[in-house]
C-alpha cells in the first residue's frame, strides 16, 4: 500500500473516533477548563477540529512560521459548529492527500517561530505527527469530559462507559 493510502485509511480511522468524542461536548461547558493554564473546552475542541486541515498546510507549503503567520483560533460557539469544522478540515486533508504522490511526502518541512525551530522532517513525517497532535489532544479531551461526568466513547475498543 503507498503511504498517501496509509495516510488516508489512518485519517479515516481517526475521524470516526474523534467524531465520537467531540460529539460528546456539551454548548453550555465550552467556557470552562480544569486548570487556569489549560486550554478552554472551547479551545481544545476547536483545535481538535482544525487538525486535519493541517496535512493540506503541510502538503502545500515549506512551512509554519509563528511570526510571520500569527495563530487565530477557529470560532466554534457551540458543538454543531465544531462538529462542522471537523469535517471542512478532514475534507481539506482528504483532497490533498488524494491529489498527492508519495514522492511528495518527501520534502523537509518546518515548524517555527522564527529562529527557533520546533520541528525539521519530511512532509510525510510531519503529517504523522500532525495525526499524533490530534490523538494527543483528543486524550487530553477525554480527560475533561471524565471531570465533568459525562461518559467517554471507546476509541480502539469499549470504553470503561461503554460496558
Amino acid at each position: 500500500m503507498s503511504q498517501i493510502k496509509q495516510l488516508l485509511k489512518e485519517l479515516d480511522n481517526e475521524a470516526q473516533t474523534t467524531r465520537k468524542m467531540l460529539s460528546r461536548v456539551p454548548a453550555d461547558k465550552f467556557d470552562w477548563k480544569p486548570h487556569q493554564k489549560s486550554m478552554s473546552l472551547r479551545e481544545l475542541t476547536g483545535h481538535i477540529a482544525e487538525l486535519p486541515g493541517w496535512v493540506q498546510l503541510v502538503l502545500t507549503t515549506d512551512e509554519l512560521d509563528f511570526a510571520k503567520q500569527a495563530y487565530t483560533p477557529p470560532q466554534v460557539s457551540n458543538t454543531g459548529d465544531v462538529q462542522a469544522l471537523l469535517e471542512q478540515s478532514l475534507e481539506k486533508a482528504k483532497a490533498q492527500l488524494e491529489q498527492s504522490k508519495d514522492i511528495d511526502l518527501d520534502p523537509e518541512w518546518l515548524l517555527r517561530n522564527g529562529d527557533i525551530i520546533y520541528s525539521r522532517s519530511s512532509r510525510g513525517e510531519f503529517i504523522r505527527t500532525t495525526y499524533c497532535q490530534i490523538v494527543h489532544h483528543r486524550a487530553q479531551l477525554g480527560v475533561y469530559l471524565r471531570l465533568l461526568d459525562i461518559p467517554i466513547p471507546g476509541s480502539y475498543g469499549p470504553s470503561a462507559d461503554e460496558n
